[in-house]
């Protein structure tokens, strides 16, 4: 039945610098995807927010970054099943600018389990979510590796 689908709304950001892409690895607790997959930093918009605003928050939560400048890129729609949960899945791609600093988790026991710089050369297609690939394929980046 359609009303057993959770609908979720995120904004997610493509960060590159030189040859690396800025990726979250998701832990136990991600409500979309499986664990352990390499995902784009980013999530759900709370009711009221605006994306951007998400955008910045998710971005300082996952990786203690601070966002300097974003560009909406394009949206994708997702669905799949996790924890029991039917979902439908928008997210807004956004290119971002990002200050500098040390990379962190910064909010413990949430969807992210790791943050990196990961190679763009050393991308494996499963060990990446969707939204990665996708935002791969949006700025012209590199297919990944199967």
């Amino acid at each position: 039945m359609e009303s057993d689908i959770q609908a979720r709304v995120s904004a997610y950001a493509i960060a590159v610098a030189g040859d690396r892409m800025l990726l979250t690895r998701l832990a136990e607790s991600s409500p979309v995807f499986p664990p352990g997959l390499w995902h784009l930093p980013g999530g759900g918009i709370d009711p009221g927010e605006q994306p951007r605003e998400a955008l910045s928050r998710e971005l300082y939560e996952e990786t203690g970054l601070e966002l300097l400048d974003a560009r909406l890129v394009d949206a994708r729609s997702y669905s799949a099943h996790r924890l029991g949960v039917n979902w439908h899945l928008v997210g807004l791609f956004y290119r971002v600018d990002l200050a500098p600093g040390s990379l962190a988790v910064t909010k413990a026991d949430d969807s992210t389990s790791d943050v990196s710089w990961i190679p763009l050369s050393g991308l494996e297609e499963s060990r990446l979510s969707p939204a990665v690939i996708d935002g791969l394929a949006m700025i012209g980046g590199p297919e990944p590796r199967t």
